[in-house]
């Protein structure tokens, strides 16, 4: 799939669109107040909740937006297919991820993630309050569906009938069924193996590991799911980064499996 995160030494600040995707699943308005303070130049903001999931629906506390909705979002930002699309976050968050997997669902062909995220893009650039409004374009968006998993998929797995590995992003202890802090049921997708993706933290940046690929080789179907589909993007992102290239993304996630069908608790190797 190519590669996905680049560092602010590998971007050529001149001649791309940012997309600022910073936010704080405890405080709502973070993102959105740290972009008003000062944010890399021309950058466009892009939110979690209002733009990035579809906060009416049942479907999982994250649930994936409508094709129309992610159209609507891409053509009132003013991007454009041929745009050099830059993404970034606070560093070492979900939300940059996610953005960049939305926009590559959609077809956009050249999105990357700072890796470091607003830190060490701030290094580079200097940061403006200066709020750029785009014309609106017009998009024929070119949908990658087989970056996605709907819930029919990954039932599909769970009962043999699809051949794949479920990949848990979550804690281990939510994983086992130990603790559950946001859901009613704790417990994981029957069959899922895990990997909490905060093992791809390094002094700000994700990285993959060792650990990561000897949990999952490069030549499996991989179904990546979290709770609600956020912090798993960052998981998919990094094995993107890496070559894997037959990886799809459950956006529902646990929360939204849990609407539907029963769980297991314990650890799958």
């Amino acid at each position: 799939m190519g590669k996905v995160f680049k560092t602010v030494e590998e971007i050529q600040v001149d001649s791309v669109r940012f997309v600022d995707a910073r936010y704080d699943l405890q405080n709502k308005q973070f993102g959105k107040q740290a972009f008003e303070a000062g944010h890399a130049p021309g950058a466009v903001y892009i939110d979690l909740e209002q733009d990035l999931s579809d906060m009416e629906s049942e479907n999982g506390r994250h649930p994936m937006p409508s094709k129309e909705k992610l159209t609507s979002v891409f053509q009132e930002l003013g991007l454009r297919y041929e745009d050099q699309i830059v993404v970034y976050d606070q560093g070492a968050s979900p939300f940059a991820p996610r953005a960049w997997w939305m926009l590559t669902y959609a077809g956009f062909p050249n999105v990357v993630i700072v890796n470091g995220g607003a830190t060490a893009l701030e290094e580079k650039v200097t940061f403006t309050k200066d709020i750029v409004k785009y014309a609106p374009t017009t998009l024929d968006l070119n949908w990658q569906d087989h970056l996605y998993a709907p819930r029919e998929v990954v039932k599909a797995i769970v009962d043999g009938e699809q051949s794949a590995t479920l990949l848990d992003a979550r804690a281990a202890a939510r994983y086992r069924g130990e603790v559950e802090p946001l859901d009613k049921v704790a417990g994981h997708i029957p069959t899922a193996k895990n990997f909490d993706w905060e093992q791809l933290k390094v002094e700000g940046t994700l990285q993959a590991n060792d650990a990561l690929r000897a949990k999952v080789a490069q030549d499996e179907h991989i179904v990546v799911y979290c709770g609600s589909g956020v912090t798993a993007s960052p998981l998919y992102a990094v094995l993107a980064d890496e070559g894997y290239e037959n990886i799809q993304l459950y956006t529902g996630s646990y929360s939204d499996w849990i609407t539907a069908y029963d769980v297991e608790t314990g650890t799958n190797e």
